[in-house]
């Protein structure tokens, strides 16, 4: 076989190419299960017919078509792309992707401007509509009770710098700020290393209600989970403690205690469940809980009189574990507080509570790891909490719908699904290895190593019990 060379591949290309010499791939073996499903559920029907009203009929720029841009926002998660620019980029460069988003080989892909544009176009609602289309496909396939929910937050570091905040009375800069405070103190010409020793000394120094970033205006300073101040986000899942799917999220304010949200978060959760009980059409057993949400999950920040008192009056179980305090509480005028605490306290110390409370730490923290970590979504990109929220609507819907496919394939995300294969390559060498240690042979290879046999050990055990005299150190 001769070795082509580059220059011998330099040629000017064809004004004219036929769509048959056009190159074409396989397309990815995920997302054409993906579309299988969103075509024989007609999910593209029913994007066109609630985005119709934002879309002139015969005039203006050619416009993505509503599926195209759903199908872009999944992209996003089942790729862990944070951006829309990154999307765009990486739907351009993908034959396979080109067929899930059903673009032809002679068109253009939509760039990121055209992405930003539509997200803009359609509100919030029509999102949540297609958060709630893709909740219906997992109660069909009988993923989704509404019984028992789990809720927690995490925070989202914002689009916003803190070297950009200002004052919110004056507008003032913090490094004008601060030297400010050098002057008065007795420094005309403060340095960089005063104005670090005189802000280290200070306290509440990076407080919300005197602080904001001009640019991201629903950003709060708040301590991130690796220990950082940042500007960021709070955004609240309720999951289905029966499945690990998110019934519902919500997007707050980053400096709200979670006792302020959890009444939201809650809400939502049940209203998404009341709709998706009303539309279940079905003669057999109704796949969605009756009653609704019945039994609520959390952990110790979300612990309030208050609120145990609201779902008690909602007719909601809570299994709360309370926060560690010292002395004997007092409840002087309290009688419903106290009712209710006491409550909730002999539910959590139950071994049905505790079971609970381990289901939550299990499921909840799962779905935030897929979302936000693997999914790519640690990180905003967008400003403006409807923004965000419509892209987190999308993205964690998506994490409902690799729910499916783990079901269906074993496999949520390609990426899964790819390693599925030297996954079962590893297990089978393993189970080989362990076979051929048993052999005498395979015991020769292994014992050097320092690897023993299950052979090796019964022996061993055998020895302890009727020898006379205890194994040596080196049998051991």
């Amino acid at each position: 076989m001769g070795m082509g060379t580059r220059r011998r591949r330099q040629r000017q290309e064809q004004l004219w190419i036929s769509h048959n010499e056009l190159a074409k791939g396989p397309g990815h073996p995920f997302y054409k299960r993906v579309n299988e499903l969103l075509e024989m559920k007609q999910f593209d029907e029913f994007a066109e017919k609630e985005c119709a009203r934002f879309y002139a009929e015969n005039n203006g720029r050619p416009s993505v078509t509503p599926g195209i841009y759903f199908r872009l926002l999944l992209v996003g998660y089942f790729e862990g792309i944070d951006s829309e620019r990154g999307i765009a980029w990486r739907a351009a460069d993908s034959i396979g992707l080109r067929k899930f988003l059903g673009v032809g080989l002679d068109e253009q892909t939509p760039d990121h401007s055209t992405i930003s544009r539509t997200r803009r176009l359609i509100d919030v609602e029509t999102h949540h509509k297609i958060f709630l289309w893709i909740l219906e496909l997992l109660r069909d396939q009988g993923l989704l009770k509404g019984k028992t929910v789990g809720i927690d937050a995490t925070t989202l570091e914002a689009n916003a710098a803190m070297r950009s905040i200002v004052r919110r009375d004056s507008g003032e800069s913090y490094e004008d700020f601060l030297k400010g405070l050098a002057k008065k103190s007795g420094i005309a010409t403060p340095t960089r290393e005063d104005l670090a020793r005189l802000d280290r000394k200070r306290k509440n120094k990076a407080s919300n209600k005197d602080w904001v970033n001009p640019h991201e205006r629903d950003a709060r300073i708040t301590k991130m989970i690796d220990g950082r101040t940042h500007l960021a986000h709070k955004a609240e899942h309720a999951v289905d403690l029966e499945s690990g799917a998110v019934l519902a999220v919500t997007l707050q304010e980053a400096d709200q205690g979670d006792t302020a949200t959890v009444v939201e978060s809650l809400a939502q959760a049940g209203e998404n469940a009341a709709e998706l009980l009303e539309s279940e059409t079905t003669n057999g057993k109704p796949q969605m809980h009756v009653r609704g949400i019945e039994e609520v999950v959390a952990d110790k920040g979300y612990h309030s009189g208050v609120v145990l008192v609201k779902m008690q009056g909602a007719a909601v179980r809570t299994y709360i574990p309370e926060k560690k305090q010292k002395g004997q509480r007092h409840w002087d005028g309290k009688h419903e507080q106290q009712q209710a605490v006491y409550a909730n306290r002999r539910r959590v110390n139950g071994a049905y509570g505790k079971h609970l409370l381990r289901k939550r730490g299990e499921l909840i923290e799962r779905s935030f790891a897929h979302c936000y970590d693997t999914g790519g979504m640690r990180r905003t990109h967008l400003r403006g909490h409807q923004n965000i929220l419509k892209r987190l609507l999308i993205h964690v819907g998506a994490s409902n719908l690799s729910l499916i496919f783990r079901s269906l394939l074993g496999a949520g995300t390609p990426r899964e699904l790819r390693n599925r294969l030297a996954s079962l390559f590893s297990r089978l060498f393993c189970a080989l290895c362990r076979l051929w240690m048993r052999t005498e042979r395979g015991h020769r290879v292994f014992f050097p190593l320092g690897f023993r046999s299950q052979r090796n050990r019964r022996y061993l055990r055998y020895r302890l019990r009727h020898s006379n005299e205890p194994a040596s150190a080196t049998d051991c």
